[in-house]
């Protein structure tokens, strides 16, 4: 079964829900960048946490067969990358989230914060 790209997106929402990532927000890129149609960016307390994250996404996203194309960061834990093709996860520390404000960067992209209650999906 294929996924569509929002989709993968929320199951992505789900996982960092699941290990307690602080501020997940979803960027929709979808007629704005050539590179994806999603970022996730999410925050963790520390490096360990933001390790369990990225962990826990490809378990999870393995498990429905959505497969982890290219990692980055992991080592130091400060901001990983995973690149899933349609969606772009970015799991930062705090300080470096706010350093390089990724939402502010995609300012012309959609921003729904997960857990609002809103019809995104």
């Amino acid at each position: 079964m294929k996924m569509d790209s929002k989709k993968i997106a929320l199951e992505i929402c789900k996982a960092i829900d699941a290990k307690k990532g602080e501020n997940i927000s979803l960027l929709g890129l979808e007629g704005i960048s050539l590179l994806t149609d999603y970022f996730v960016i999410c925050s963790g307390n520390s490096r360990v946490q933001t390790q369990a994250i990225a962990d826990h996404i490809e378990k999870e996203m393995g498990k429905v067969g959505v497969l982890l194309e290219r990692r980055e960061g992991y080592a130091e834990g400060r901001w990983i990358l995973q690149d899933y093709g349609v969606v772009i996860v970015h799991i930062f520390l705090e300080e470096e989230r706010q350093f390089y404000n990724l939402e502010r960067l995609w300012g012309d992209a959609s921003v729904v914060h997960y857990g609002d209650d809103v019809e995104w999906f």
